[in-house]
């Protein structure tokens, strides 16, 4: 039985794609402040993790998908590379971004773009590095986004995807409903002034193949390497490939 497809706003006139830009551009303003504070502040952590993971094959060239405000291309400057791209569809996500870099005087080294995670404007094997954080659960065609990601990485260049998972074991998979179902929706609803962005959030999370379903996908288009780490008692997982 196919899955239902899960959108933001369940509009049939719009594709998942057109409602995960509008949703970003609506909520952009109080992204950062509620992924922090929705978090915890861990998500730093996370990010800081998966970024070490890159570190044994020195990226020069590192091309971060699904980038928002720039959060995990900024921490990817702590492997010292000379050019970092973050990709995003929302504009509105894109300018946070662009503003952040101005501010913190990286923006010679991180450019940000619109771009479509599907269709990506560059050419073959040209990054050594690629980074996604939370972003492959909002694809609309998840294969053709992998496959796409895995196309402008050079050959021995690797791949790291970070994305939220659902907790098995006590008492973090029972803290995590409770926080799913109950507060992010309030705060987020209460904050971004948003309420479907923030229900749509572990509803995707819900629907989205994780461990070793994703690992099973990634390798069929190719990823070699292929593994995952969970980090948080598996409230987020790591998953690395390279091609």
């Amino acid at each position: 039985m196919e899955k239902k497809e899960v959108k933001p706003y369940g509009d049939s006139n719009k594709s998942k794609k057109e409602e995960v830009a509008q949703m970003f551009d609506n909520i952009s303003a109080k992204y950062d402040f509620l992924n922090h504070f929705l978090s915890l502040g861990i998500d730093k952590i996370w990010r800081k993790k998966a970024v070490n993971m890159l570190r044994e094959i020195n990226p020069t060239k590192i091309l971060d998908i699904a980038t928002g405000t720039g959060d995990f291309a900024i921490q990817s400057l702590t492997l010292h590379p000379e050019e970092v791209i973050g990709v995003d569809i929302s504009e509105g996500m894109l300018e946070k971004g662009r503003e952040k870099m101005v501010k913190r005087k990286i923006d010679h080294i991180i450019s940000m773009r619109s771009g479509d995670s599907e269709d990506l404007p560059f050419d073959d094997n040209y990054f050594d590095a690629l980074t996604v954080g939370f972003g492959v659960r909002n694809f609309q065609n998840l294969e053709i986004g992998l496959a796409e990601m895995l196309r402008v990485v050079r050959p021995g260049g690797k791949l790291i995807i970070l994305e939220f998972s659902k907790p098995k074991r006590f008492p973090v998979k029972q803290y995590y409903a409770f926080h799913s179902k109950y507060i992010i929706p309030f705060f987020g609803k209460t904050i971004s002034k948003d309420a479907s962005a923030y229900t749509y959030l572990p509803e995707s999370v819900a629907a989205f193949p994780e461990g070793k379903d994703f690992e099973d996908i990634l390798m069929k288009l190719g990823y070699k390497n292929v593994g995952a780490k969970l980090v948080a008692g598996g409230i987020a997982t790591i998953y690395f490939g390279t091609k």
